[in-house]
């Protein structure tokens, strides 16, 4: 089976808003459903699983059933960083699924990811054993050499920015986390960057310019403009 495992674990305080920014409404509509409904409408995804901030559990499972969204089939909570919010749905899909079916942990906040990147995601993950969505560096990148200067330039044809869906076969990415709580690894940002982080290779999957992630005010300004052009 191909899992989807839903990030929303995190209370986006750079977006300068009361409730958690996975929950904010654009367009009468939870950013999360965004997300959800995009996963729910794909032909290849057979479940969907959550990482949910404490006390929204129930607020999130009442607007599942408000927008259809019946390929959810549980909620757990986050954790202290992305890491262990990651780690705990990764192991509660580990109880419930087979050790080669194919998980692709997406963040909450990126509400605009396609079909097309959900399916390259899974295919490469078939072929390849992982896939993360990426999008290549089209401007010039410095590397700090203060907060405030630089004195080198960082090729740009040699970084790749990364996205989500992340995909890897379920017991591959809970073995990686099991192997982190071991070697002390506790704050990894993504699932590529904990495989890295203990000496694995990662395959590329599409990604787009428009899967862009709800991290401050002006994301949620571009996030309106694109529906409003998708619509």
């Amino acid at each position: 089976m191909n899992i989807a495992l839903i990030i929303a674990g995190g209370k986006g305080q750079r977006m300068q808003q009361e409730i958690p920014k996975q929950f904010l409404n654009v367009n009468d509509k939870p950013v999360m459903i965004y997300t959800l409904e995009a996963f729910q409408s794909h032909p290849d995804i057979d479940r969907i699983g959550v990482v949910c901030v404490d006390g929204w559990h129930d607020i999130l499972r009442a607007y599942a059933r408000q927008y259809r969204i019946d390929k959810l089939e549980w909620v757990v909570s986050g954790g202290e960083n992305g890491q262990t919010s990651i780690r705990n749905g990764v192991f509660h899909a580990e109880q419930l699924y087979g050790e080669q079916d194919i998980i692709l942990v997406h963040d909450a906040i990126r509400p605009m990811v396609s079909h097309e990147i959900i399916s390259d995601c899974i295919v490469q993950c078939k072929k390849h054993g992982s896939a993360v969505s990426i999008v290549p560096c089209n401007t010039v990148a410095l590397r700090r050499t203060t907060d405030h200067l630089s004195s080198e330039v960082v090729p740009r044809d040699r970084l790749a920015l990364t996205q989500t869906p992340q995909a890897f076969p379920l017991k591959k990415l809970a073995d990686a986390h099991r192997k982190a709580l071991e070697t002390g690894i506790t704050n990894s940002i993504a699932s590529c960057t904990l495989m890295v982080e203990l000496g694995e290779s990662v395959h590329f999957s599409i990604g787009a310019e428009t899967n862009i992630k709800l991290t401050t005010p002006d994301d949620l300004k571009i996030f309106k403009a694109l529906l409003a052009l998708r619509e």
